[in-house]
């Protein structure tokens, strides 16, 4: 692409791009820090993609999505997963009507424009395939009729980590559906000051302002598009993406024994279109190495799976994907 190409599609980013500061003001109203969360929860938005938020109970996993849900002007449904729960709990069921001996659809909660999908990893198996099919399809089947979902249609699942009690793990084929998988922490001191301030009260937080509808949502998705990738950060993602796979390409022969799975072709893609937004973001209109380098891990962090001797020597996904980050050659 010439410069002025370029130049012209950073024009057009820095335009479409100055609701972002708006949306995370508004946020800031009832969330304190939490940005990187903010900000890959928006990068879902607008690269079409579901996020996975993972965190330990009271870390306002709930309250960052619903938050960036009423600063647009878009339906949105919260569904609080139980062991108990039954797929048609989900996504609806028929309804016999005796008068007219016919059945008709009763919609589940999944028809929405953004789902929260609180705590899913507490439902069963057929729950949790029952959501990740409507996020892959973009449809959902009740009887013999199947029913397109809204656009934009966006799942932001929280999880409590593994280890907390009554809880069923999602199968590694099934996170590889999410975008991103999202790990929130503890907040800083200062932060936690901030929000005892702010939250220790019995009042409810301040209401936000709606920012942008679904209309805009999908008309951005567009110039999300348009943001400029050279030729060589596409080779670095390739490259990345190689590496958890076959390491030993790329002077890693020491991570080949530690990584049980690689990622999948489909985290290329997510890497690509996950950077894109992530530039769009920062209002420009082209894509940097470390705009790979900042999206990178949420990317890959559910995607690359450790061996049993990584996990002897206690070396996470997260431990073996900084590893590949820092020796791949940067373009």
């Amino acid at each position: 692409m010439s410069t002025a190409g370029v130049v012209a599609i950073n024009e057009m980013v820095k335009k479409e791009s100055a609701f972002v500061e708006s949306l995370m003001l508004e946020a800031g109203k009832v969330i304190v820090g939490q940005k990187p969360l903010l900000e890959r929860l928006l990068v879902g938005l607008l690269a079409n993609g579901h996020v996975l938020v993972e965190g330990v109970p009271g870390l306002a996993k709930t309250t960052a999505v619903k938050t960036l849900s009423e600063t647009l002007q878009t339906k949105f449904q919260r569904i609080q997963f139980t062991p108990d729960m039954l797929p048609a709990d989900l996504i609806g069921t028929l309804i016999y009507d005796q008068r007219t001996g016919s059945f008709t659809v009763k919609k589940g909660p999944v028809f929405a424009n953004i789902i929260l999908a609180d705590e899913i990893n507490r439902a069963p198996a057929k729950v949790q395939s029952a959501l990740l099919e409507a996020m892959q399809e973009r449809q959902i089947t009740i009887g013999e009729e199947t029913l397109k979902l809204d656009d934009p249609f966006l799942v932001m699942a929280t999880q409590n980590p593994i280890e907390q009690e009554g809880t069923y793990p999602l199968p590694e084929a099934q996170v590889d559906r999410f975008m991103l998988k999202v790990k929130v922490d503890y907040p800083s001191k200062a932060e936690e000051l901030q929000i005892l301030r702010r939250m220790a009260r019995t009042d409810k937080p301040a209401a936000v302002n709606r920012i942008v509808s679904p209309a805009d949502i999908i008309r951005v998705r567009k110039v999300v598009d348009e943001v400029y990738m050279d030729e060589k950060v596409e080779a670095y993602i390739v490259d990345i993406v190689e590496a958890t796979r076959f390491p030993q390409r790329h002077k890693l022969e020491d991570l080949k024994p530690l990584i049980q799975y690689g990622a999948s072709p489909r985290a290329t893609i997510n890497l690509a279109l996950a950077s894109k937004a992530y530039a769009f973001l920062q209002g420009r209109g082209y894509v940097t190495p470390q705009d790979v380098k900042t999206i990178g891990l949420d990317v890959l962090r559910h995607r690359v799976v450790p061996s049993y001797e990584a996990e002897a020597e206690n070396k996470t996904s997260e431990d073996l994907i900084a590893r590949i980050f820092q020796e791949v050659q940067v373009p």
